[in-house]
């Protein structure tokens, strides 16, 4: 069953703006045409940022999302637009990682899912976070 575009808002919308603040909301799905099936999906966004809730300044990161979809998956466009809201948000970084794995988990419900932020040294110290649904999912 191929997704329907009228219930995509994002997906062939070129006037689409980005949001001004993360929301779960923004995350949209379509049918898994593969629900009986085990199957990885990796997002990798290379160019993350967000702002330090102390200095205001930016931070920047990978972030990765790998999950096993159950009924739904997230449609990529909505998931870009997603992830550039954060570049206003003032938030530590253990937060956001943790922050995006609850918003996509509530958007799709996967069977697992692990979303991976990989944090540029500040300072000379380089942060990385794991955060794992159900918690004890593995990579």
């Amino acid at each position: 069953m191929p997704a329907r575009k009228n219930t995509l808002k994002l997906l062939g919308n070129a006037a689409a703006r980005l949001p001004d603040a993360p929301s779960s909301s923004t995350l949209e799905t379509f049918p898994n045409r593969y629900p009986d099936r085990e199957y990885k999906i990796r997002f990798t966004s290379p160019d993350f940022t967000s702002l330090c809730p102390v200095t205001g300044q930016p931070d920047f990161a990978e972030i990765v999302i790998e999950y096993i979809p159950a009924k739904l998956c997230i449609e990529t466009k909505s998931l870009k637009f997603y992830l550039a809201s954060f570049r206003d948000t003032r938030s530590f970084n253990e937060e956001i990682v943790n922050r995006i794995l609850d918003d996509f988990v509530k958007a799709c419900k996967p069977r697992r899912a692990i979303v991976h932020g990989a944090f540029a040294a500040r300072g000379g110290v380089q942060l990385t976070v794991d955060a794992a649904f159900p918690p004890d999912a593995r990579r």
